[in-house]
């Protein structure tokens, strides 16, 4: 199984294993979680509109101003695996099927958000490639005009074989999640077998030309911590940006202060061992910090939605697969576009539905030990 990881790293990997299968209740404590990064946040300007976008509408303003321009769109609760952090161990009750939204819903929904000033779409789920229609809804996305990007958060077991056809079809970027890369961890995160056929996906969108081919690791103590600066040797030679991710509470994956490690660590972290780190300029909506390695063709970036929040430059929205909308990750409130939608709404009475919720988002989100205390869905219900 190693000869996988090393077709993407080019040097040999060790087969370490975990420091404990109890990483859940790890008992190391740390120190302060908050400590600012050494080097301060660097933003680019904001452009001016670019060409063939559609104006951002008052029905993406929220009331502190913040435009909205990326929606993300969940095609399904299905998923085949079943990773700790994202679906409790008992399972969750899966919307019915009549209940999720169709293709054609979804392409009308998108067609509003669109119109409406958004400029980038991202498929997630569940794990969205196991949706049967998901070429035609790329299909159909694509062809919206005034979309700049549409993107896919997936977790790579079925990637590497749909990615052509998919790419055909207007995908033009993608994020994989990756969160150890040692078969036997990934086993036992995930509960399934397949830590191959992920790398094989990296692969194969390198091979496809997809520049950069994110990869997205949920960073937890005791667990994949120490595996930190091998994910950063993958993009050594490769245009690989590996984006290390806070720990993130929703229901029932368990989460407490202690199995998190926050950005001021993890950046401790790789930067002790590739000195060269340096910090590359973020557009202000970005939700990642970003860096740069002398000598690495590829790069590594921190989320730090714990610790160092960015809520005042969010331009995100979700929409779920059931067809409820959600203005914030970690906000309980949703409201339902679907039950309008099959109840004969027209899109102006849709457009003032979404105006209405996005007007009603917060500043920000309550912080970790509230949002940990917060109802909140689970992962796979909300989507990645």
């Amino acid at each position: 199984m190693m000869r996988y990881v090393s077709r993407i790293t080019d040097w040999p990997m060790p087969f370490f294993l975990f420091r404990s299968l109890n990483f859940f209740w790890v008992d190391k404590r740390y120190g302060t979680f908050c400590a600012k990064a050494t080097e301060e946040p660097v933003k680019d300007k904001p452009k001016d509109e670019e060409k063939g976008n559609h104006p951002v509408s008052d029905m993406l303003i929220d009331g502190f101003g913040r435009m909205h321009s990326y929606l993300r769109i969940s095609l399904t609760e299905r998923c085949n695996l079943r990773c700790h952090y994202c679906m409790p161990a008992e399972g969750v009750e899966l919307t019915p099927s009549p209940q999720l939204l169709t293709r054609h819903e979804i392409l009308r929904l998108a067609n509003l958000f669109v119109t409406s000033g958004v400029n980038k779409i991202r498929l997630t789920g569940g794990e969205p490639t196991v949706r049967k229609d998901i070429k035609e809804i790329c299909l159909d996305l694509s062809s919206l005009k005034g979309l700049k990007t549409l993107a896919i958060t997936t977790n790579g077991i079925t990637l590497a074989r749909k990615l052509p056809m998919l790419k055909e079809c207007g995908l033009t970027s993608l994020n994989i999640s990756l969160d150890t890369l040692v078969p036997a961890k990934f086993e036992f995160m995930t509960r399934r077998k397949g830590h191959h056929m992920v790398i094989d996906s990296i692969n194969a969108a390198i091979d496809l030309g997809y520049n950069p081919v994110k990869v997205n690791c949920v960073v937890m103590r005791g667990f994949n911590d120490d595996e930190m600066c091998d994910f950063v040797n993958l993009t050594r030679d490769k245009p690989i940006n590996v984006r290390f991710i806070e720990f993130m509470p929703f229901d029932g994956n368990v989460w407490n202060f202690k199995k998190l490690v926050p950005y001021s660590e993890m950046l401790d972290t790789v930067r002790k061992q590739f000195p060269g780190l340096k910090r590359m300029h973020d557009h202000p909506t970005e939700t990642a910090k970003n860096f740069q390695i002398d000598g690495h063709t590829g790069t590594v970036s921190f989320i730090t939605s714990m610790t160092e929040h960015f809520c005042a430059g969010c331009n995100r929205l979700r929409l779920l697969a059931d067809g409820n909308l959600k203005v914030c990750l970690f906000g309980p409130s949703e409201v339902s576009l679907r039950d309008p939608l099959r109840h004969g709404a027209a899109d102006e009475e849709l457009r003032e539905i979404i105006g209405a919720a996005v007007k009603r988002k917060k500043a920000s989100h309550a912080g970790m030990f509230d949002i940990a205390k917060t109802a909140n869905r689970p992962m796979i219900h909300i989507g990645g």
